[in-house]
């Protein structure tokens, strides 16, 4: 899907976009706006993500989680592979194909993704403690409708797009 720039808008003002854009993309990963205290960078991005679909759509196969995260089922096997270790998430035998794997949030896992929730709600809130609720707002959404375009637009050229659907 090729635009025209001048479809588009003025190219200085897409110009700053972008790399404002490509700046937020390398301050998030710097601080993976891992929140404040000591909880802060303590969950990588992968991990938050898997544990937060778990926790949003209840246990699931591989080939589920997969799905919905927009990945390939050996990159959930590799990613979730230390959650089982560390307990944060169980792999139980699914009921009625007890060859099949189920993944579920355990509880040690529902508290820590709280925790690592609540310290990155602290630092977002810190972040925009001068902001009006409106700005919050129309910020979220438009970054909601950023990501969404960006989803697509992934999609239609057949590359994964882990973040398509909303995780938190």
């Amino acid at each position: 899907m090729s635009m025209d720039m001048t479809t588009v808008g003025d190219t200085g003002l897409l110009d700053t976009l972008q790399h404002e854009v490509a700046l937020f993309a390398r301050r998030a990963e710097q601080t993976r706006l891992g929140g404040v205290g000591q909880v802060r960078n303590s969950m990588d991005r992968a991990a938050y993500l898997l544990l937060n679909r778990l926790d949003k759509e209840g246990p699931m196969g591989v080939k589920a989680l997969a799905a919905s995260m927009g990945i390939d089922s050996s990159t959930v096997t590799r990613q979730v592979a230390p959650l089982v270790d560390t307990g944060l998430v169980k792999r139980t035998s699914h009921p009625e194909d007890g060859r099949a794997v189920v993944l579920q949030l355990s509880p040690r896992g529902q508290s820590r993704l709280e925790e690592v929730r609540s310290s990155r709600r602290q630092l977002m809130a810190e972040l925009t403690h001068d902001w009006q609720p409106e700005e919050r707002e129309a910020f979220c959404g438009l970054l909601t409708r950023f990501n969404t375009a960006l989803s697509s637009r992934m999609a239609v050229q057949g590359v994964p797009a882990p973040e398509a659907q909303p995780t938190t």
